[in-house]
């Protein structure tokens, strides 16, 4: 039964991954950021049925979430071996140098403000 919820919580949150980002895709840019450009944009959004479904899967994933067990029995992660204490030689690859406008500055604080509020 527990397999079967993390196997319901997995496929739904994948699914409307999936959905949302071929949706984006499909959308494009928002080049207007006046009220009238996010009012076209919200009457566009409601007729997609991607992201409709994504918003339902994503719903799914959600509700779902806190029915799976959390037992100390039950972890889904692997424990951890003692060749996990070793030092590695490069454990993370330089990050890529490109630029950041203040666009995903502002998307970055949206989204640390949704976390925040959720939390």
């Amino acid at each position: 039964m527990k397999e079967l919820l993390v196997a319901i919580v997995v496929l739904s949150t994948v699914c409307a991954d999936l959905l949302q980002s071929a949706e984006m895709k499909r959308v494009g840019e928002l080049e207007n950021l006046h009220l009238s450009g996010i009012q076209a944009l919200l009457r566009t959004m409601a007729r997609k049925k991607f992201l409709i479904l994504a918003v339902f899967f994503m719903a799914l994933s959600f509700f779902r979430l806190p029915q799976t067990p959390n037992n100390r029995r039950a972890q889904l992660r692997r424990p951890r071996l003692r060749a996990d204490d070793r030092p590695r030689h490069n454990p993370r690859p330089p990050a890529p140098k490109e630029r950041v406008d203040w666009r995903r500055w502002a998307g970055a604080a949206l989204v640390a403000g949704g976390v925040y509020l959720v939390s």
